[in-house]
Formats: structure tokens, C-alpha cells, sequence
């Protein structure tokens, strides 16, 4: 891990931002590519890792993003330290709001008829791949703007931190590009096909990442702003998304298993290497 640091630590922080994202989408496209050897999953497994994911997600939003920006906010802002985090965490989450009622999606264990969004006559695939999109584009920001503090010598904001949180996304992202790509190959689609769609829900990742270290290098008062904005979008990705989507079938205490561990391995992560 000391190695991993140093080396991202001597690199400029975008293309670390950058290189941490593409290996998010990689274990994405790991995932997906399980398509390859297999036909059918079982509901229970799927339900259990999207729980896992809601788990990571939760535990990544408390102590990688809004534990630092409140730790900023004492610095910063001393008489109000809780104003740049409940702003960002607001606008994130209205932010995702916004992006769940334009963007045309369907999620995971959906009917095509629940489709959400702005009407349209996309195939059931790319609204399946738009729903993942939605849960990618925090992911891939939160990851880019801890490096682009850490960058910034930002007191709670770290190297080994921003690590952690691309190695408890991109665990995460593994059951993500699996859950994605496994239904539509069930629903007949091709193998490649199927792995294609699955890996490509991630492809916002790195752009996401760039996007959030250049804004945070470029003007670092955000920088509370930004983390908190972070996590208020995975926050609102977790109870509008990803739970009901687990709720839907009689495995909802797997599900809930799920993610229980994914909070702990999160936690174990930014704990452990922060």
C-alpha cells in the first residue's frame, strides 16, 4: 500500500484520479465478463450484491467524503463548520434528483413498463445501462475530488484515503457489471453483447473523476462543497435505487446481509489504510 501511495502521491493528481477510475471500470468489465461462463444467476446472489454495493456506497459517503469535509469546515468555516457539508450533500442529492427525472432509465428487477425518466423508445438494454450510469457518475467524482484534495494537502483528505475509496468502489463495481450484464443475457442477448453493456455502465467513471480533481485543484474553496456533494449523490443513489431494487423478491434479508459486509469491508478500507 506504501508503494501504491507513493506513486500516486508523485504523479499529478488528474491522471491519479484518472488511473484510479479506469481501474473501477476495469473491475466493472471483470464482472461483466463473468457473461462469458455463465447463463443465469440466482435471485438471491443478485439481491445480496446489490446490497453489498448500497453498503460500500454508504460507508464511502460517511468516512471518505463528509468526515473530511467537516474536518475542512472546522478550518474554514469555524463558526458555521456544518454549512459547506449540508450544502454539498443537499445539492448532490438534488443533483441525482434532477439527473432520475430527466435521464431515461429502468432499473435492475424492473418492469420495462416502470421505466423512469423522460419518455422514449430505447431498448430495455440501454435504459438498464443508463440506470448503472446513474449510480457511476458519484462514484467516479467522490474518487476524483479525494485525490484532488489530497493533492491539496487538505487536513483529512489523503492519499492512502482516496485509494481506499477507488479499491471500495471498484469491489463494489465487480457484482455491479455482473448484475447488469446477467439479465439481459438471460433475456437472450448475446454473450459479447451482454459484456458490453455491462462494462460500458462504468465508462462515466473516469470522466466523472477527472472532471471532480480538476475542480478541486482549480478552486479549492469548493473543496467541502465538492466531497459533500459526493456523497449526497451516492446517498440519494442508495435509497432511490439501489435498496427498492433489492425489495422486490423474497431475498431482502440477503440483500440486507449483503449490505451490512459491503459497509464493513468500506469501513475496514478507509479505516485501516487512511
Amino acid at each position: 500500500m506504501e508503494v501504491i501511495e507513493q506513486y500516486f502521491s508523485s504523479i499529478d493528481p488528474v491522471l491519479a484520479a484518472f488511473i484510479a477510475t479506469v481501474f473501477t471500470w476495469f473491475l466493472t468489465g471483470l464482472g461483466a465478463s463473468l457473461v462469458f461462463f455463465f447463463k443465469t444467476m440466482h435471485r438471491g446472489v443478485l439481491d445480496g450484491m446489490l446490497g453489498f454495493t448500497g453498503g460500500v456506497m454508504v460507508a464511502a459517503s460517511f468516512w471518505s467524503l463528509l468526515t473530511p469535509a467537516i474536518e475542512m469546515s472546522e478550518i474554514n468555516y469555524p463558526s458555521m463548520p456544518w454549512f459547506p457539508s449540508a450544502v454539498g450533500f443537499i445539492t448532490g442529492a438534488l443533483f441525482l434528483f434532477f439527473l432520475d427525472k430527466k435521464l431515461p432509465h429502468l432499473h435492475l428487477n424492473f418492469k420495462e413498463t416502470e421505466k423512469e425518466g423522460i419518455k422514449t423508445q430505447l431498448h430495455k438494454s440501454t435504459l438498464l445501462v443508463l440506470a448503472i450510469t446513474l449510480h457511476n457518475i458519484p462514484e467516479g467524482l467522490a474518487v476524483g475530488v479525494l485525490f484532488g484534495a489530497a493533492a491539496n494537502g487538505i487536513d483529512g483528505a489523503t492519499f492512502s484515503s482516496a485509494i481506499a475509496l477507488a479499491i471500495g468502489i471498484g469491489i463494489q463495481n465487480f457484482p455491479e457489471g455482473f448484475a447488469v450484464a446477467m439479465p439481459l443475457r438471460r433475456a437472450g442477448a448475446s454473450r459479447f453483447k451482454s459484456f458490453w453493456y455491462g462494462q460500458l455502465s462504468a465508462i462515466v467513471e473516469p470522466i466523472a473523476g477527472v472532471i471532480g480533481a480538476l475542480a478541486v485543484i482549480y478552486i479549492q474553496p469548493i473543496l467541502p462543497f465538492a466531497l459533500a456533494f459526493a456523497a449526497g449523490a451516492m446517498i440519494f443513489v442508495v435509497v432511490e435505487e439501489v435498496i427498492p431494487e433489492t425489495q422486490r423478491d423474497k431475498y431482502t434479508d440477503v440483500a440486507v446481509l449483503g449490505f451490512i459486509l459491503g459497509f464493513v469491508v468500506m469501513m475496514i478500507l478507509d479505516v485501516g489504510f487512511s
